[in-house]
């Protein structure tokens, strides 16, 4: 239990977009500068790596920490270790966020029945290209204009991480059949592409990405979307990359060396939507906060939340905001080459990921099969039935007890 008037701890992930805005609030919180609102007692955040933010269980974070930058995925696992927020804040309230939310943002932190964090950033898996590099070419608008475009201009894929299991689930969200799904319970729907559609997917999927692979710098595609977008804009040596979580500071002219354009994620025609894999953050809160703190708390996330926050302080600090008021302003998009409307009907459809216990640890084994698999041109068949394995043993073993 945190003493009532102590400094409350938050948790984030070490990006500019995960601690600019952060940063900035403490520092005026420190000053006594109430332009964002009085804090009735401050709120200290530290930083872990974006790997961590990734896959570390939130459980383990939410013994050391009070407020917690978290990501959707790994809430079937953490739900013990945080407040349920429908107990923090009433139905009203929490409805008002969830309508002021871009795309899915605010529903991905609901689960089973409870809202367990409040959408603060929005994010979801783009196309991002250099145009001096396209050759005249247009961003590609589907999976087959990907295919062809590797053997005519340097495309990267994204493969490092959990993020070649990912660029797999969005290309079969593409197609319409996404291989994995959560029942009402929060449990897992089956296993991993068990019908005939869902296998079908997949399989197109791997055979799609190992042509790509063919044709990549395989060394560049092992590492993080952060390292791929900074390859692209520092050096002269990759002009696409069909699919990676999108980083609005990358669209914004006189940043860095050369600025990325950013469009919708490629599509499966005929008439397919958006293939895209929903990321983003939400800030939660630890079980620990009790008593008189959890007023602290929640004057906090309310302030996280509040318009001017997240259409003001967030996109000058380099933040992509999770509230519509952001994403449709004129000035925000003004200052980044319209990334948010160019990226909005795709962040719209975006497949949200399953959220019950064992995915995160599948999401890496399985992004590790994707990504050896795909590179050493091992038959799609064989990699999906590594990833049916996988599934069973992280997802559906500790089900059954097996």
């Amino acid at each position: 239990m945190t003493p009532a008037g102590r400094a409350l701890r938050g948790i984030t992930w070490d990006q500019p977009r995960g601690y600019a805005a952060l940063a900035e609030l403490e520092r005026l919180d420190a000053a006594a500068d109430t332009r964002y609102g009085a804090m009735p007692a401050p709120l200290t955040w530290e930083r872990q790596p974006l790997s961590g933010f990734e896959s570390r269980p939130i459980a383990d974070l939410a013994r050391r920490y009070d407020i917690l930058v978290i990501d959707h995925p790994g809430l079937g696992a953490a739900r013990a270790a945080l407040r349920p927020l429908d107990e923090l804040f009433s139905p009203a309230e929490l409805a008002g966020w969830a309508a002021a939310a871009v795309g899915p943002s605010f529903g991905s932190y609901r689960y089973t029945g409870h809202q367990w964090a409040l959408p603060l950033d929005a994010a979801t898996q783009v196309c991002a290209v250099r145009p001096d590099l396209m050759g005249g070419r247009p961003p590609p608008a589907t999976w087959h204009e990907v295919a062809s475009l590797a053997g005519e201009i340097p495309v990267v894929l994204v493969l490092g991480g959990p993020h070649a299991l990912l660029m797999t689930l969005a290309i079969c969200a593409a197609q319409g059949a996404p291989p994995v799904a959560e029942a009402g319970d929060g449990s897992p729907a089956g296993g991993f592409a068990e019908d005939a559609a869902a296998r079908d997917a997949v399989l197109t999927a791997l055979d799609l990405l190992t042509g790509v692979c063919a044709h990549i710098d395989a060394g560049l595609a092992a590492s993080s979307p952060v390292d791929v977008l900074e390859a692209m804009v520092a050096e002269d040596t990759v002009a696409c990359c069909p699919l990676v979580y999108g980083y609005v500071t990358y669209s914004e002219p006189g940043r860095r060396p050369h600025r990325l354009a950013a469009s919708g994620a490629p599509a499966w025609p005929p008439g397919g939507r958006p293939g895209s894999v929903l990321g983003g953050t939400g800030v939660a809160v630890s079980c620990r906060v009790a008593g008189g703190d959890i007023g602290t708390a929640r004057a906090h996330l309310r302030r996280l939340l509040a318009e001017p926050v997240q259409a003001g302080l967030v996109p000058q600090a380099g933040g992509q905001a999770a509230l519509c008021a952001a994403w449709e302003s004129d000035a925000v998009n003004a200052a980044c080459s319209d990334f948010y409307r160019q990226t909005r009907a795709t962040l719209d459809q975006a497949w949200v990921r399953p959220r019950f216990p064992g995915w995160t640890a599948f999401q890496d084994q399985g992004s590790a099969i994707v990504r050896e698999g795909v590179g050493d041109r091992t038959a799609p068949k064989e990699i999906l039935r590594a990833l049916q394995a996988a599934f069973r043993a992280r997802c559906l073993a500790p089900l059954t007890g097996t």
